[in-house]
């Protein structure tokens, strides 16, 4: 299949649950936090609901009768039942493969996540993609999603305008993350959150599959 010509010069993919399958480990991590801090467990569609913000937007949603005196303690305990299968989290199926046809392509890429300058490292470096990612913006380097700080910061870098940058994520924050930047959007639906609800903030598209990614991003992108 013939690609178009190139649309977008920035592309800015979420990490979690879009290119790493990662949304089971971090809602079960969420929901033994909440066990053993002694709170309500929350359940599936609220805990993957917090997917990509900031952790005090997370434990306000997840836990919202938590002292803010505890928030460092969820955090910490989030963070061990994480750790537990932070090693073996894959990359979906196919992305490295889309990542290296589109950094051949001449797109620069990017990511805007949710984790912690030394959690999306730690993920580049066991996976090897690092070199495909000509800038990164992480949570703890400025204001969280859906505050478009992420989105303002990757723009500058890559000295790249607002019209030639499309963000790509799985979740409704990824969404009005790119709203509030005045960027294009992408959805993905095979991560965090579900399709009606990306829907409702009306992106470009809404791809099923990593290949359905691809071939999106080779015709339109």
């Amino acid at each position: 299949m013939a690609e178009s010509p190139r649309r977008y010069e920035l592309l800015v993919f979420d990490w979690d649950g879009t290119l790493a399958d990662s949304t089971a480990l971090i809602a079960g991590a969420i929901q033994q936090a909440c066990r053993d801090m002694g709170l309500a467990v929350p359940d599936d569609t609220t805990a993957r609901h917090v997917i990509g913000l900031g952790h005090r937007d997370s434990i306000q949603y997840v836990a919202p009768s938590l002292a803010p005196r505890k928030h460092a303690q969820f955090t910490e305990r989030f963070g061990v039942h994480y750790m537990v299968g932070d090693a073996a989290i894959p990359l979906f199926e196919g992305v490295p493969d889309m990542l290296a046809q589109l950094a051949a392509r001449g797109h620069t890429l990017a990511v805007a996540t949710g984790k912690s300058r030394r959690g999306l490292d730690r993920a580049l470096a066991q996976h090897r993609i690092a070199h495909h990612f000509g800038v990164t913006r992480c949570a703890d380097e400025g204001f969280p999603k859906p505050h478009p700080d992420m989105l303002y910061a990757l723009m500058e870098q890559a000295a790249v305008a607002p019209e030639q940058t499309l963000m790509i994520g799985d979740t409704t924050h990824d969404l009005q993350l790119a709203r509030n930047a005045g960027v294009d959007a992408l959805a993905v639906a095979y991560g965090a959150h579900s399709t009606a609800g990306l829907a409702e903030l009306s992106p470009l598209a809404t791809v099923q599959s990593v290949p359905e990614l691809r071939a999106w991003l080779s015709r339109h992108a």
